[in-house]
């Protein structure tokens, strides 16, 4: 029952989106109507050119009826283009709105969200799952309203002819009705199915592509197709279902609409009936009852693309449904002067048990650098993660300026940051753009250029067609690691944030490489409070405060010298890195 109110509240929402072309729709309707109803009218003919024309010899209704054919075709026409076009405009303008509303969304959601949902199924919402809702709203719709209007015609024309042989349709409706239900149910599971291994197929094809060196290094290529061949046999055997129970269905309801053919053709072989019939009516009856198996068949088959249609809704407004990114933060802030503040932080990411940090504190005054070196893992990166709000502590508090960070306008509080990580994303874009993304005002092209220049970029713009301009591909494909490591930096150099996150920055840049960029970060720290999460400890010896994190927590803290004279952790990891152990 819950499942049955579930479904009427998804149709409704479904039709929700059609309300807004109510007026399209409406010519929509009128032109699929009025394709049937002139079928109908031309069906309805059958009995006066029978008896009439050829059982009394009456030409001039033969006549009439040559001179009315192509006029009623042309309008037949007229007809199908209003309601198909119209249809087709609405069905795009749906999924259009759908489509935008997804990737909407997407941009809006949370961190987490993304962390727990795969790529590939994200994309094939937006590319598979709104083409079923374009066949819902477009064909599905064209073929129910339409198929629908000629079968109530046909209907009409033999009641009115012989309502004593039509009589049987009013028996064999309700189990018409009982299979459509039974398959409307399947088809919707089946459905839901075949996205979910449509968006396992996505994710499949999206990881071997991005990691295609990494597969043809390892000779992965076996093992990639084996898991393709997997998932695309899956595919294949949900789709087979849905054929099955479609073509199990459409045959079910030919044998009892031939049954009903069957008992229409007994029964007016019946004395009492034939005296009752002339020819122009029993064909006309039985002619109308054998154009029924096809608008019949249609119907049923198109419930396979409604119900379709329908899963697909399901799945995409559970999607519009998520929660977006929490804003209760209402202070704005024009500014920070970048003080940073924990206060016995404690932070576990969604469905883990063991925390990321635990009663973190720690106090970065306006100007000061802060590094955070650690293992792998031990929770540095969660800690600028918390700053930028990606994520909620669960405990604690963090204060920016003396101000509780969720207190503040989530646009004014990123736009305080300026972040370059080891992961560097660039777009499918120019250089020039890709280093202005994000420029809280315009930028002007020497502004750019002086970031460039700042970050080191311009000793590779030589080796590039069109400079600034030069399109990099998708993630900067054409540039190597440490060439996108410097676009990024030139991003966070244009930004001129007051606060700094510098996680892993030069972890892709050559020994020379990390010299030149490191003067351009140090004087872009001089400007700002910086976060440096840092592997490498040459680079963040002169920071004003070394934290190291170990398990969650600050085992240790305190400038270069203090801590080399702890001989403690940090004591370790320099002699690790340097040889220096005694």
């Amino acid at each position: 029952m819950q499942q049955a109110d579930t479904s009427d509240f998804q149709i409704k929402r479904f039709l929700s989106y059609l309300k807004v072309y109510k007026v399209p729709f409406v010519f929509a309707i009128i032109g699929m109507i009025g394709y049937s109803a002139v079928d109908t009218f031309v069906f309805a003919q059958l009995q006066p050119m029978i008896d009439e024309s050829l059982g009394k010899n009456d030409h001039e209704y033969l006549r009439l009826a040559a001179y009315a054919i192509v006029p009623l075709f042309l309008l037949r026409g007229i007809f199908n283009f209003l309601g198909t076009y119209t249809l087709s405009w609405i069905g795009a303008q749906v999924v259009m709105r759908m489509r935008q509303q997804l990737f909407e969304k997407y941009i809006h959601l949370p961190v987490s969200f993304h962390d727990n949902n795969a790529v590939g199924g994200l994309i094939s919402k937006v590319t598979y799952d709104t083409e079923q809702v374009a066949n819902a709203s477009g064909k599905a719709l064209l073929t129910l309203i339409r198929e629908g209007a000629l079968v109530i015609g046909l209907l009409g024309v033999m009641f009115y002819y012989s309502w004593q042989l039509s009589l049987i349709f009013l028996l064999i409706g309700p189990l018409v009705a009982i299979i459509v239900a039974f398959v409307s149910k399947r088809f919707r599971v089946v459905s839901k199915n075949i996205q979910h291994s449509m968006g396992n197929l996505t994710s499949s094809v999206e990881q071997a592509v991005r990691g295609h060196k990494v597969v043809i290094m390892f000779g992965g290529q076996k093992i990639e197709q084996d898991k393709f061949k997997e998932k695309n046999n899956h595919n294949r055997q949900q789709t087979m279902k849905l054929s099955v129970t479609q073509i199990l269905s459409v045959s079910s309801i030919q044998v009892i609409a031939s049954v009903a053919l069957a008992v229409v053709l007994f029964i007016a072989s019946t004395p009492g009936m034939l005296e009752q019939l002339t020819a122009g009516v029993f064909i006309n009856v039985v002619f109308c009852m054998v154009m029924l198996l096809k608008p019949l068949k249609q119907l049923t088959t198109i419930n396979n693309q409604f119900q379709k249609g329908m899963a697909a809704c399901a799945s995409i407004f559970e999607i519009l449904d998520q929660q977006d990114e929490d804003d209760t933060g209402a202070l704005p802030l024009e500014r920070a002067a970048g003080k940073l503040e924990f206060d016995d932080v404690t932070f576990c990411y969604p469905g883990k048990q063991t925390p990321a940090l635990s009663n973190v504190s720690f106090t970065a005054n306006p100007g000061q650098s802060i590094a955070l070196v650690g293992r792998s893992g031990s929770g540095k990166s969660t800690i600028s993660s918390l700053l930028t709000r990606f994520y909620v502590p669960q405990q604690g508090e963090i204060r920016i300026d003396d101000k509780a960070l969720n207190s503040i306008d989530l646009k004014d509080l990123r736009a305080q940051f300026a972040v370059v990580s080891q992961n560097v994303t660039l777009f499918n874009d120019s250089i020039a753009n890709n280093i202005a993304y994000g420029a809280r005002e315009n930028v002007t092209r020497s502004q750019i250029e002086h970031a460039a220049k700042m970050a080191h970029v311009e000793e590779f713009l030589a080796n590039l067609p069109d400079g600034l301009d030069t399109v990099i591909g998708e993630n900067g494909l054409m540039l190597s690691g440490g060439q996108r490591q410097r676009i990024a930096i030139a991003r966070a150099i244009l930004a001129q944030a007051p606060i700094l996150i510098l996680d892993e920055a030069t972890s892709a840049l050559d020994t020379e490489s990390e010299k030149l960029i490191q003067d351009a970060l140090e004087t872009l720290q001089k400007r700002c409070t910086s976060i440096v999460v840092a592997h490498r400890l040459s680079t963040i010896e002169s920071a004003d405060a070394i934290m190291v994190v170990e398990q969650g927590q600050i085992i240790e803290k305190g400038s270069h010298n203090e801590l080399l004279e702890k001989n403690g952790h940090y004591a370790q990891l320099h002699a690790l890195q340097f040889g220096d152990a005694k």
